[in-house]
């Protein structure tokens, strides 16, 4: 009704005006709930100032906006209504968004297109609203991305109208979806647009000002470069960003930045930091390789690949010429695997390797390491090491044999042996992630460059093997240190099989540092990421002859054997996989004896001939193959170390190859019954192939049961055995208390004494000799006065011989001179000296 009468009378203007200012004064409220009360009419009222910027009015438009921008003050109210109370600060922004005003906003541009003023107006508006996400979403609804970058190129003296459109979309970049903003950007329109206004503000953009929103618009196209669909490379945005980001390097001119001239301010330097992105965006896209390489890309990323001792632009700052060396070495990693022609050419092989060279030197260097591409790197030249590393790895993980030999040539393994030594020795000093990871990056490229050559697997031997083993003898509780150690371990593994094996020079010299004893110290942690690739090391390892007595030869703790180790490894792994057993370990299942439970559970599905079965494909993704081949080259008798388990579960393993076989023959049995019935000789054939799988199975688990009735039946030996040795101590131990109970009877009852002590002469007498001893003295061997029962100590009284005697057999010798008195008192003397046995044993006097 409003609009119909500012056609007809343009004299309701200036009362139109003035109740659009009421909206933009403060609200006020008498009670706490009018704020929820009149929410819906307060919302329909700030939506209507949305349709009537359809009043082709220039000053109710502005007021409109003038308006809504004052929703933003939140300055409380000077003068206050008796009785009322200001509402809260962001009540109108709320109802704004409840009355969907920024969608009827960004609908209203279409009205206001040639009319500059009020455009920008609108824009302020839009701008104070795209704050809010809710704003923002209801903006996308009406395509705003697209409908403001449509009007980034048009004329204004001012600039507001860039400055305004771009600030929009990076709110709504930030607010809402950004794939969805890039989708809406994407249409050649728009990219023709952004590219205009990019180039008017790179050529013609001298203030701070200009540079910064030229930096911003910069971003907004690397966005869009990350989408496939963008038109960037139709509307020839994308050479001309690509031209921008080497002409400082290759100085060689061009037309479409005719007359450009860089400075070197900082919004210049972020210029060229964006520039270098773009670049590594655009590697992604394989339609701009071809722009990348006839655009000199490569050569003024090479550029930067020398030593950092002065900054190669001298209007650079260190820590600049650094941090864009840092990045555009790191670009050349994305870059040089696409240009590969380019990269040889350059002779970028040579750069780097001299590059490296300089990092490992003597050379006074100070890194600054301020960029996110010099972390770690203050004080030292391990930003460009990792950074050119990085390069070499992407380049040989090609695995080219141009790009490879050029290295190899040069003397790239044993450089890389001696870069490593340093950086384990860096490691050594102090760990660090960046240390690990060159150390880890060191090792893939020489993965890459002796993999299947065995003159550089020679190269490498004794040296590589020497660096080696330190990282095989790892301590294990480093892998969860967080810093990168799993990692270097595994490329350490990685290179021990591509660098070592294949070459009896370098095997036989890691035998010689029982290198077998650290892999199965490894294995015996029983990590699942690790145990996969160290059985298929020790598997290929015994092609060499020495390598089995090596693995038999191992102890680990406890004692273990390998071959006890091995199958404790494949029970783990069949516990994993769900494979069906009995309580002791027996097979449960003669039918699919090693089949998993996920196998089993998959349904029948034809397959073509040159694809492989799910029983073909499962033998690859569990460690059961390794674990069969590894204990086929030790051989599956007299293994040492082996309990009765074990040997129940080797039952199973000695027939894996059987059982194997007889899976796929029951996968194809049962594909063939899908699609179609055999001929009577080909189903009984297949039934004598079932059976015989069957018989197996049945067979294995009767050999389990031999075993285990076996090793049942010897334990019970054993435990007789035990209970017969438990009897002989209890009766050693009641003889024991016997012959002490008699011993404190004689001591106690007098007669008991007297019995014990005539026991005891009888014995001796009958142990004599009757023979009577002619022409000799015979010497009594009963002590006079004994009072006691039990045996004499270890003194002893020698008599010596008779007089009568002298000069007979013992005249000739030193005792004839030597007459020991055997008077009483010398006896009595020595009666008074107590024995060992006297001191323990107590003796009653005999009256």
């Amino acid at each position: 009704m409003t609009s119909k009468k500012m056609n007809e009378q343009e004299a309701f203007t200036e009362p139109l005006c003035e109740l659009i200012k009421l909206c933009g004064l403060p609200f006020q409220k008498k009670k706490l709930s009018d704020e929820v009360s009149y929410s819906v009419a307060v919302s329909n009222c700030i939506a209507q100032l949305g349709y009537l910027m359809r009043v082709p009015s220039s000053q109710v438009r502005i007021q409109i906006c003038k308006c809504v921008v004052s929703f933003y003050n939140t300055e409380l109210p000077r003068k206050l209504l008796s009785g009322y109370q200001p509402t809260s600060a962001n009540y109108k922004i709320q109802m704004a968004e409840l009355g969907g005003l920024a969608e009827t906003l960004i609908l209203s541009l279409t009205l206001v297109e040639n009319q500059l003023t009020e455009k920008l107006w609108v824009l302020k508006a839009l701008q104070h609203l795209s704050s809010s996400g809710v704003n923002c979403r209801l903006m996308m609804k009406a395509q705003a991305a697209s409908r403001l970058c449509l009007y980034l190129n048009g004329v204004d003296p001012s600039g507001q109208l860039v400055f305004r459109s771009s600030e929009i979309l990076w709110n709504l970049l930030e607010n809402t979806s950004k794939e969805e903003v890039v989708n809406q950007l994407s249409s050649l329109e728009c990219v023709h647009a952004l590219k205009e206004v990019f180039v008017d503000l790179l050529m013609h953009g001298f203030r701070h000002y200009d540079r910064q929103l030229r930096n911003d618009l910069l971003v907004i196209a690397t966005l869009l470069a990350e989408n496939p669909a963008a038109p960037m490379i139709e509307s020839g945005f994308t050479k001309l960003l690509i031209v921008l980001a080497t002409f400082t390097e290759v100085k060689i001119p061009n037309p479409l930045i005719k007359g450009l001239k860089l400075t070197y301010s900082y919004e210049d330097f972020e210029l060229k930091k964006l520039l270098f992105n773009v670049i590594a965006v655009l590697s992604k896209d394989p339609c701009a390789v071809r722009l990348l390489s006839e655009n000199y890309v490569m050569p003024a990323l090479l550029c930067y690949v020398k030593p950092s001792q002065k900054p190669g632009f001298h209007d650079w700052s260190a820590a600049q010429y650094e941090e864009l060396q840092l990045h555009a070495i790191a670009i050349l990693a994305s870059v040089a695997p696409l240009l590969v022609d380019k990269y040889l050419s350059c002779q970028a092989n040579t750069l780097l390797l001299v590059f490296l060279e300089w990092c490992i030197g003597q050379d006074p260097f100070f890194g600054q390491g301020n960029s996110f591409h010099g972390t770690g790197g203050r004080g030292n030249k391990l930003a460009q090491m990792r950074c050119s590393l990085r390069v070499l790895r992407s380049v040989v993980s090609l695995y080219d044999d141009a790009v490879n030999l050029n290295l190899c040539d040069q003397g790239a393994i044993s450089q890389l042996l001696d870069i490593l030594k340093y950086a384990a020795n860096k490691s050594k000093e102090k760990e660090d992630a960046i240390v690990l990871e060159v150390q880890a990056d060191i090792l893939f490229i020489l993965s890459a460059l002796c993999e299947n050559d065995l003159h550089r697997k020679e190269l490498f031997s004794y040296e590589g093997v020497d660096i080696l083993i330190p990282f095989i003898q790892m301590d294990p509780k480093r892998l969860y240190s967080g810093l990168g150690h799993n990692c270097l371990l595994f490329s350490a593994l990685d290179c021990l099989w591509s660098c070592v094996i294949g070459c009896y020079i370098a095997e036989d010299y890691f035998l010689e540092k029982q290198g077998i004893f650290l892999l199965l110290d490894l294995l015996a942690l029983k990590q699942k990421n690790l145990c996969n690739i160290i059985l298929g090391i020790l598997v290929e390892f015994c092609d060499n002859p020495q390598t089995t007595s090596h693995i038999s030869t191992w102890r680990g703790e406890k004692d273990q054997t390998a071959a006890n180790l091995l199958i404790e490894l494949w029970r783990q792994e069949e516990l994993e996989l769900g494979v069906k057993r009995d309580r002791y370990g027996r097979i449960a299942d003669v039918k699919r004896p090693i089949a998993s439970s996920f196998q089993k559970q998959q349904e029948v599905i034809p397959m073509p001939a040159n694809c492989p079965s799910f029983a073909i494909m499962e033998i690859s993704e569990n460690i059961r193959a390794k674990l069969y081949s590894l204990l086929c080259k030790l051989g599956f008798e007299n293994l040492p170390g082996l309990s009765a388990k074990d040997f129940v579960t080797l039952a199973i393993i000695r027939r894996y190859i059987d059982f194997k076989v007889g899976e796929v023959w029951s996968e194809l049995c049962a594909e063939l019954k899908e699609e179609f019935r055999p001929v009577t000789s080909d189903e009984e054939a297949l039934k004598v192939i079932s059976e015989v799988s069957e018989d197996t199975g049945r067979m294995v688990a009767a050999l389990q049961t031999e075993v285990l009735e076996s090793q049942h039946h010897q334990e019970i030996q054993e435990e007789e055995e035990t209970y017969t040795k438990i009897q002989a101590i209890h009766k050693q131990r009641e003889m024991v208390n016997k012959s002490w109970k008699n011993f404190l009877t004689r001591t106690s009852k007098y007669e008991a004494l007297k019995k014990a002590k005539r026991i005891q002469e009888k014995s001796i007498e009958a142990s004599r000799s009757k023979l009577k001893t002619q022409n000799g003295t015979v010497h009594s061997t009963d002590i006079k006065g004994l009072s006691t029962t039990i045996g004499s100590g270890r003194l002893v009284t020698v008599e010596s011989t008779p007089p009568q005697l002298i000069g007979g057999p013992l005249a000739v010798t030193d005792l004839a001179l030597r007459k020991p008195s055997v008077s009483k008192g010398a006896l009595k003397k020595i009666k008074r000296v107590k024995t060992l046995d006297s001191v323990k044993k107590d003796s009653v006097p005999i009256e």
